[in-house]
This record gives C-alpha cells, sequence and structure tokens, in this order.
C-alpha cells in the first residue's frame, strides 16, 4: 500500500489494485504532496494523493531509475503543495545518442542510462563493502555467546530489574536555545526535538557545549536516541551521560530509556526536561542485583549482525556479480 505522506509503502493488502507481472513489471508511485517517485516491483494499491504512472515502452529498472531521478531535479518544491500539475508539465534533460535523427523518442540513449546506473551502482557497493569491512560490520556470524543472549531473551530466562537513571549516570544536562537566525554554519551537529534526521536541525560553527558521543538524547516528547558523535543541543534536549559505557551496552541503554520515557505522557503542551529524566526508571536485565552491562553487550552484538546480514549478503552477491561481467 502506497502513500504520498510516507515516501511510499505504509501497509499491505490481499487486494492489490495494481498487479505486476511479466507483461508489466514495474510501475512509477508519484507521492503529489511529497514530490517523490518510488518504483514498484510488486503487485500494489494506493492511497489518496498519489499517482501511478505506466511506462509506454519497455525499459529497464536501471534506465526508469535514471528518468525518475532527473524529472525529480526539475520540479519545484512547493512543500505541501500538490506538486502532481507542475510535475507532468516540466521538461527534463536525458542523454541523446550522437548523431541522432530527428526521432525525438529514437534520439534517447537508453543504453548510456544503463551504463552510468551500472557504475553507479557498482561504485556504491563497492563503498559498501569497504564500510562494513572498516567497521567490522561483514562478520555476521554468532558466536555462541551471543546464541545464548539470544535464546534466553526469546525464551524469557533474562531476569530483569528496575533502576533510576539519575542514580546510574548522574543527572541529565539540558541544552541550550540557539535561534536558527543565530546559528553559525559549521560541522558540529545540533539536535533539537523531533524524528526527521534524527532530530540534528543543523551543523553549527557557534560556540555551544559539546555533549560527548555515545550519549543518549531524550527530546521535548519523550523520544530518546542513541549518539555515536559529539554533538550540540537546544533546550528541548536533555542529554543522559552515558558515555561511560561500552557501546553496544549504551544502545541498549537507549532503547530502554525510550521505552519508559515515549508513552504520549509528553507533548507541546508538557514538555519532556532533564529533571524528567532523572525520575525516570527503567527496566534493564539484572545480574546479582546490578544491571547487567555484559548481557547488553551481547545481546545488541548478536542483534546487530542479524540485521547486517542480510545486507552483507546482497552487497557480497552483487559484487560478484559485477566481477563476473568485468572478467567476463
Amino acid at each position: 500500500m502506497y502513500s504520498s505522506d510516507n515516501n511510499g509503502v505504509v501497509g499491505y493488502t490481499d487486494m492489490p489494485t495494481y498487479i505486476c507481472d511479466e507483461s508489466r513489471k514495474f510501475y512509477v508511485v508519484f507521492g503529489d504532496h511529497t514530490r517523490t517517485f518510488n518504483i514498484a516491483t510488486k503487485s500494489f494499491s494506493i492511497l489518496d494523493n498519489v499517482k501511478v504512472l505506466k511506462p509506454l515502452q519497455r525499459v529497464s529498472l536501471r534506465q526508469l531509475l535514471f528518468i525518475i531521478s532527473s524529472w525529480k531535479k526539475e520540479i519545484p518544491d512547493l512543500g505541501y503543495a500538490r506538486h502532481w500539475k507542475i510535475a507532468k508539465e516540466v521538461k527534463l534533460s536525458l542523454p541523446i545518442k550522437p548523431n541522432a535523427n530527428s526521432d525525438k523518442l529514437a534520439q534517447i540513449d537508453f543504453d548510456f542510462m544503463e551504463n552510468f546506473i551500472s557504475q553507479l551502482e557498482a561504485f556504491r557497493l563497492s563503498q559498501l563493502e569497504a564500510y562494513l569491512l572498516v567497521t567490522g560490520l561483514k562478520d555476521y556470524t554468532l558466536t555462541a555467546a551471543e546464541q545464548q543472549a539470544l535464546a534466553d531473551f526469546e525464551n524469557g530466562k533474562v531476569v530483569w530489574g528496575e533502576y533510576n537513571l539519575e542514580k546510574l549516570f548522574g543527572k541529565s544536562t539540558r541544552g541550550k536555545r540557539l535561534k536558527s537566525a543565530d546559528r553559525i554554519a559549521g560541522d558540529l551537529p545540533f539536535v533539537t526535538a523531533g524524528e526527521a534526521e534524527t532530530g540534528v536541525s543543523a551543523f553549527i560553527g557557534n560556540q555551544v557545549e559539546i555533549f560527548k558521543a555515545n550519549t543518549t538524547t531524550i527530546d521535548m516528547f519523550g523520544s530518546a536516541k542513541y549518539r555515536d558523535y559529539d554533538y550540540g543541543g537546544d533546550d528541548h534536549i536533555a542529554v543522559v551521560h552515558t558515555e561511560n559505557l561500552n557501546k553496544y551496552a549504551a544502545i541498549f541503554m537507549t532503547s530502554a530509556i525510550h521505552k519508559s520515557s515515549y508513552t504520549g505522557k509528553f507533548s507541546y503542551s508538557r514538555n519532556f526536561y532533564a529533571k524528567d529524566a532523572d525520575e525516570l526508571n527503567i527496566q534493564l536485565p539484572t545480574s546479582n542485583q546490578q544491571p547487567d552491562y555484559s548481557f547488553m553487550e551481547i545481546l545488541i552484538s548478536a542483534v546487530q549482525k542479524l540485521v547486517i546480514k542480510d545486507v552483507v549478503r546482497y552487497a557480497d552477491s552483487k559484487i560478484a556479480a559485477t566481477k563476473q561481467v568485468i572478467n567476463g
């Protein structure tokens, strides 16, 4: 189920309106309010404010990606207004063949588009492979300890205890207001309330308090997020000082905090502040009446491997296919 509001799939249905099969392998789905293009390769239905486009001639998926990328560049951003009226009238630039004849459709160099997107895909895949190697994420094989941690968690064998956040990490810190007009462009991520861009509203060069990486922020709505980088924060942000924890334990902690803080209790009329963080009680795995940080580390490491497994397999298969084409 496609919707304009969420830039893509928002649900699933057993009664698709548009069928993708051998006769028509894909459609282009345009979000009227958001200017977003999606290529549907499986049968689907749509909600309001979505336009469905059918290619009039056979084009490949890569060629279609090139076309819609060029198309979107020509559509002005009107905010939440409707864009289709303009989108269907704009002219877009596409590569043409050398010494092409007067037939405009015949002039279009679809082979160039195919090769360009293929090369771009190969480049991005090589970047992904390098990133996975550098970060150690390419190894997705679970250790015995990780398998045991997952089994204990899934089978309800983990012992849980309740802990006060201030007693674990000391008082939380509130950020300070910095108006948009006063922000100087720079390299420091500046965190505010909201889900978009994980709350990073700007990159600033102002002299502000810098919070350490490996900490947790809680915004005015109670939404907690893990930060693996140094950052600044405005007065709608509370910082929980988890910087001395192992990275995986800190990620687990963020999840536990979010579960307790993001309950719908906080809103524009009732903001979450640092004092609320200090009063927060969270549930954590326990060993000998103390938080079991070792278990948290092992469990999150296991979850990360499960999540990255399909990404690594996809990258490996695509890279192997690319090398096969290059080597003949």
